[in-house]
């Protein structure tokens, strides 16, 4: 179905190892641009090195930490629904494949697959996971892409004609702004063309009791999580950021709809990252995630402007989370 070069192979041989790539250099710009704000802030993506992941697949198995669960919930329950919209024989694209999980629930069940491309910022995990999905599926061609997916992504190109279906699952849409999001959705679109479509997770409007608990595990996990990307920063970008002197902050926004996570700094401080030396008073925040909760009726708002329209949505019995399939508007 696809020429079998090892895609992520070939694009990881470029750079001897240990080299600065262009992609690094822009990362670090990104997070001195982002720290010289009013309100400081990081990207998200800084969020999944190796460490990163292994701690976010922790969270997902957390008892607060109702998300995974709910949305496995739904796709089994749901599943020959859910794989009767997809259709047999498509190239399914999953953007921040992570470990895959969710997607073992679809693998296990569509038919004849033109192939899976797993795309994630994590090198090390997305190889990982590359091999383990290649030893439990032989049949299915698996083209593993090391990108960051919300930059232009370029996929392998099939020999045969197949219809594209993105999965973007874990209510990681949540993450973006509502502009954002809309011009996310609208890239998606693009890529997957007009009879393409796309399997999305959607968390919900709900409690702010449950909500904050789900960002505030009792484990500490979250935190680990969240203060990983200091650690990532003193190791890639040459930062003096003590960890003892930040702590985890995460609280629902009622105004916006949304969780915002940050980290806090306990004391008056200067912490050095690459050439640039910053200052931070007590008290102040680097805000590092937003994750923004959705009404059935907002989201298929917001799909419209992104250019889809929803053709189906299930929900749990608690109505905590949404798995969707949209395709792109007439």
């Amino acid at each position: 179905m696809f020429d079998h070069t090892p895609y992520v192979l070939l694009h990881m041989s470029h750079t001897r190892p240990g080299a600065s790539t262009p992609e690094d250099d822009d990362l670090v710009q990104e997070v001195l641009h982002g720290l010289s704000q009013p309100q400081k802030v990081l990207p998200s993506k800084l969020f999944y090195d190796a460490r990163g992941s292994q701690l976010f697949d922790r969270i997902t198995e957390l008892e607060e930490y109702y998300l995974t669960r709910t949305e496995m919930g739904i796709m089994e329950r749901y599943l020959d629904e859910i794989v009767k919209s997809l259709g047999p024989g498509c190239l399914l694209v999953e953007y921040g494949s992570g470990s895959s999980r969710k997607t073992r629930i679809l693998l296990d069940h569509m038919q004849d697959l033109a192939g899976y491309v797993p795309i994630d910022i994590s090198r090390e995990h997305l190889a990982q996971t590359a091999a383990d999905l290649s030893a439990a599926y032989p049949h299915i061609p698996i083209f593993p892409v090391h990108a960051d997916y919300t930059d232009e992504v370029v996929l392998p190109v099939p020999t045969t004609k197949s219809r594209t279906v993105v999965f973007f699952p874990g209510s990681t849409i949540g993450n973006f702004t509502p502009d954002e999001a809309r011009a996310f959705l609208t890239r998606i679109r693009d890529l997957c063309g007009s009879d393409g479509g796309l399997l999305i997770g959607v968390d919900l409007q709900k409690d702010t009791l449950i909500l904050e608990r789900a960002y505030n595990d009792a484990e500490g996990v979250t935190a680990q999580f969240n203060l990983n990307v200091l650690c990532r920063i003193n190791r890639e970008m040459q930062g003096t950021f003590d960890l003892a002197r930040f702590r985890h902050l995460a609280f629902y926004n009622s105004n916006e709809h949304r969780i915002e996570m940050h980290l806090v700094s306990t004391e008056d401080q200067c912490v050095r990252v690459a050439d640039t030396v910053f200052t931070f008073r007590a008290g102040e925040t680097i805000r590092t995630e937003y994750s923004y909760k959705y009404t059935l009726d907002g989201f298929a708002a917001l799909a419209a402007d992104g250019g889809f329209q929803v053709r189906q949505v299930w929900t749990d019995d608690r109505m905590y989370f949404s798995v969707q399939y949209l395709e792109p508007a007439s």
